[in-house]
């Protein structure tokens, strides 16, 4: 059998549910040892183990290698806690799937700062305190690979409101990963990201179809419902392995049937010449401002 990540050993944080339990029993199917992790530890209503743990039972009742891990990326000494488990029970390191995430809804002038901070620990922090954890590990062996998870969130075309921690969080995910891409790379390792669409807990549950239901999108819920974990769990497999040496720096949307390669940023327009406010005041309606449309223009209530 052809196993793609055969004696590899991956962590992917967050595998409890969704997409990172999809991930992490992929991983596993295709070879890598791996390091489930997940910070609850008590079995949910109608579950027999916690999720982590049940992650863990589906890899090993499959043949797989994993084991369980509750440290919490979002501080530094979990994110070094989450390494660690990786040395001391496979004596090394390869892969490493930043996923966990949360959400603390709240349109931006009711957001309390433990709703900002709570996410920006999890969601961005828990990036970083995984990441330069294991970047001690992958400089020193020349090789690795890290895959970011983002969200389609901070886009133009983000379908939820009340999202301003979780989109400012999953934007700066992409900046942290071509960052680290750049420092990275010259050591043999890829620092890549993805922005995946799949139906989950954290999009598919009651808060979240009241709010597509009153944004007048019912068809996503049915859109969503049909995108599988496992569709992104097969891209993440392929960053993940040797055939991607050559992706560095990227940012994909994944979901079933469909991936896309994002453009980095580029400028549009240029205006140069100017000096002085009365300049702006002239050129701007007629050069980068001409043509613009505020796509949420105001609206009468």
């Amino acid at each position: 059998m052809d196993l793609k990540l055969r004696d590899k050993v991956a962590i992917v944080t967050g595998s409890g549910r969704g997409i990172g339990r999809a991930e992490a029993i992929a991983l596993a199917a295709e070879g890598a040892k791996v390091v489930v992790n997940g910070v609850t530890r008590t079995p949910e209503l109608g579950h027999e183990l916690a999720p982590v743990d049940e992650t863990v039972a589906e890899i090993k009742k499959k043949g797989g290698i994993a084991i369980a891990n509750y440290d919490s990326v979002a501080t530094a000494v979990g994110g070094e806690a989450i390494v660690k488990a990786a040395v001391d029970n496979f004596g090394r390191l390869d892969i490493l799937v930043n996923n966990a995430a949360i959400v603390r809804d709240r349109m931006v002038f009711n957001m309390t700062e433990e709703d900002w901070d709570s996410v920006m620990k999890v969601n961005l922090y828990g990036h970083f305190f995984t990441t330069k954890n294991a970047c001690v590990l992958f400089k020193q062996q020349r090789s690795g690979r890290i895959i970011n998870t983002s969200s389609q969130a901070g886009l133009r075309e983000g379908t939820v409101l009340g999202q301003a921690n979780y989109s400012a969080a999953k934007e700066g995910i992409i900046g942290f990963t071509r960052q680290v891409a750049r420092e990275m790379g010259p050591y043999g390792v890829t620092c890549n990201a993805i922005r995946p669409s799949a139906g989950t807990r954290l999009n598919l549950n009651d808060e979240m179809r009241r709010a597509w239901e009153k944004a007048g999108k019912l068809d996503l819920i049915k859109t969503v419902e049909a995108m599988k974990t496992e569709d992104v769990a097969a891209f993440v497999v392929w960053l993940a392995s040797d055939n991607a040496a050559n992706v560095n720096g990227r940012t994909f949307y994944v979901q079933t049937g469909r991936i896309a390669l994002y453009s980095e940023p580029i400028e549009e327009k240029t205006l140069v010449g100017w000096s002085t406010i009365d300049d702006l005041f002239k050129f701007m309606p007629v050069t980068l401002a001409a043509g613009l449309v505020n796509p949420v223009p105001p609206q009468n209530h």
